[in-house]
């Protein structure tokens, strides 16, 4: 298991002979159910009633499960019942567990650079907010004379004060928190999708308020497409929001329907680590006993959907080219019209539309099917970000790579003009992003703006919580308000915030 990309140390339990614990577990005259029984493998007492029908190898899994936070406070029939979901081993529920951890950052520090405004959780579940407010997405409710302030700097959400926050992601105009306690909450539009022709959500929600829809799924992670909202479940079940007409996301609901519906097909029995987002279509990174799996649902156009064709997929469907290529996909990114994965070898695939270069084959073409990025061969990846026509690549030892549009700032290669009043080409195959270089720290997150209504920007998240900041800031996205008629700025500065408290 590759759990490289949240700093959690690869467990490797699988040489762990499996043999029953009676006889291996010295006891003392207590009753059974008070006993302590100390784990040859962690050499410590365990925290659970042991069930001596399992070896030492699933013994020391559930003992590792006890300690994540999200399995900790669940009863024993639904941890039974993960178990079961996963395919019947404690082991394979840990795998689950560290899957969805790595990938997602999970109760680690993030930064969420979305369309125009900016999210900043820290390492201890607070959350800051900064730049545009026009629909009040940040959070902060209204100001003395009844409007939305635009912020320059990280400003501190205080209405969640004593809630720990999770995990965030950001859309045009909407903010979503996941709480350690499995709660979501939401501000800016009311809405969890946009309609296809017109604008839906014209009610304002200035504060972060709790999605009473949700309240009954423990959720971990959230995503935000254009015209869709998708949450994950503890037991790793997709839900989604909106655009259910026609069937699109496999039900058949209003677009303005406000109930989560779950996505039903193939991966109603598959526990699911990771969702991603594009602007009509949806990944999902699964957790099979075979190892992991990536599916696809929603708008085929360009070949975004990974299946060799352009055509829509109503259901989730398996991306079947990983198995051709060996690849064991660990992270899953969803740009607005391409996607990327990254396998455990390191390997980078990409597919979709190609404009600009940003799939990274050295062209503009599109692929619609995954191919292996040639140029980072040299480079074992631990993550990757994508956004509209850009991609960025976080290598082991930090280094950040991208390619695709060169018009924008938020690429990392714009210093301004070449000399001649003209703009940077664009990058068609993988470049190190040398101005990251100077940082002189590994870069753990790449975070940029996946819409295709607003100038993007991108965060690079150091190892010990700095952050720093580039591309477009003139609604303060940056966390910094640039210089008069400025309004990008082409090398990473320093954002004035800890993310490591």
């Amino acid at each position: 298991m590759d759990a490289t990309t949240s700093g959690t140390e690869t467990i490797q339990y699988c040489n762990i002979p499996e043999q029953p614990i009676i006889g291996s577990l010295v006891t003392s005259p207590r009753p059974a159910f008070l006993r302590q029984v100390t784990c040859s493998f962690f050499r410590h007492p365990a925290n659970f009633a042991p069930d001596y029908n399992l070896s030492i190898a699933e013994l020391a899994a559930h003992d590792m499960c006890q300690k994540r936070a999200i399995f900790r406070p669940m009863t024993p029939e639904q941890k039974e019942d993960l178990k079961q979901r996963c395919g019947g081993s404690w082991k394979l529920v840990l795998r689950y567990l560290l899957a969805g951890e790595a990938c997602c950052r999970r109760e680690k520090s993030q930064a969420i650079a979305g369309p125009g405004h900016s999210i900043a959780v820290t390492s201890t579940g607070t959350v800051y907010s900064f730049g545009s407010n026009s629909s009040g997405q940040l959070g902060h409710g209204l100001t003395p004379e009844g409007n939305s302030a635009d912020e320059y700097q990280p400003r501190l959400i205080r209405s969640l004060q004593g809630i720990r926050i999770i995990q965030a992601t950001a859309g045009a105009g909407r903010t979503m928190l996941i709480s350690d306690t499995g709660k979501v909450f939401a501000f800016g539009k009311d809405s969890f999708g946009e309609a296809e022709y017109g604008v839906q959500g014209s009610r304002i929600v200035n504060t972060p308020q709790l999605v009473e829809s949700l309240k009954d799924i423990f959720v971990v992670q959230a995503a935000i497409g254009n015209f869709f909202t998708a949450v994950l479940s503890r037991e790793g079940r997709v839900y989604t929001f909106s655009w259910g007409s026609d069937g699109k996301l496999g039900h058949q609901t209003d677009p303005n329907d406000v109930q989560p519906r779950p996505l039903l097909g193939a991966l109603e029995n598959i526990p699911v680590v990771q969702i991603a987002a594009g602007y009509c279509y949806l990944l999902a990174l699964a957790c099979q006993p075979g190892g992991m799996s990536v599916y696809s649902v929603g708008c085929g156009l360009g070949g975004k959907l990974g299946h060799g064709s352009r055509t829509d997929e109503k259901y989730p469907r398996l991306i079947e080219q990983f198995q051709t290529l060996n690849i064991q996909p660990m992270v899953v990114a969803a740009g607005a019209w391409h996607a990327a994965v990254v396998g455990k070898d390191g390997r980078v695939c990409t597919w979709g539309w190609g404009r600009y270069g940003c799939l990274g084959h050295g062209n503009e073409d599109c692929e619609s099917a995954p191919k292996v990025v040639e140029g980072l061969t040299e480079v074992k990846a631990i993550h990757v970000a994508t956004g509209d026509y850009t991609t960025f690549v976080v290598s082991d030892n930090g280094d950040v790579y991208s390619f695709g549009c060169g018009e924008s700032s938020s690429l990392g290669h714009y210093d301004g003009t070449d000399g001649e009043g003209n703009r940077h080409a664009n990058v068609l195959k993988p470049e190190l992003v040398t101005s990251l270089k100077q940082v002189k720290e590994r870069v753990v997150q790449i975070s940029l703006t996946n819409s295709i209504f607003w100038n993007a920007h991108t965060f690079a998240l150091t190892e010990s919580g700095k952050l720093y900041a580039f591309g477009a800031g003139d609604k303060g996205q940056l966390g910094a308000k640039l210089g008069e008629n400025q309004i990008e700025r082409g090398s990473p500065e320093l954002v004035e915030i800890d993310l490591s408290s």
